[in-house]
């Protein structure tokens, strides 16, 4: 199986030891820079580079779980804004806090 596949602003990746399946969509111009990283599906990476127009490809990703964000423009930020998300944390934050919020001697 290929490692890779690449497009115009998007390149998905296989690691082979760990199983997994990766796409990156970056945008690149003079008013700056933005990249999205997915951790896609085998069906997802399978798919990726069979439509004849990149932009299909790019929605495709776009319907895997976002896992990281770049974005330094010119337009819409001041500077460089990174974010991060990752659901499981996310969730698991969620439950800790619904737990405190609890009076105690409920369930």
């Amino acid at each position: 199986m290929k490692t890779m596949k690449k497009g115009n602003n998007w390149t998905a990746y296989y690691d082979p030891e760990t199983g997994r399946y990766f796409a990156e969509i970056m945008y690149t111009s003079r008013e700056g820079r933005e990249q999205y990283d997915y951790e896609i599906t085998r069906d997802i990476y399978d798919r990726l580079g069979s439509f004849a127009d990149d932009i299909e490809n790019e929605r495709l990703i776009k319907t895997a779980e976002m896992a990281y964000s770049y974005e330094n423009t010119m337009y819409g930020t001041l500077g460089p804004e990174r974010t991060v998300w990752n659901k499981e944390v996310v969730e698991s934050m969620e439950k800790a806090v619904k737990k405190q919020e609890k009076p105690k001697g409920f369930r």
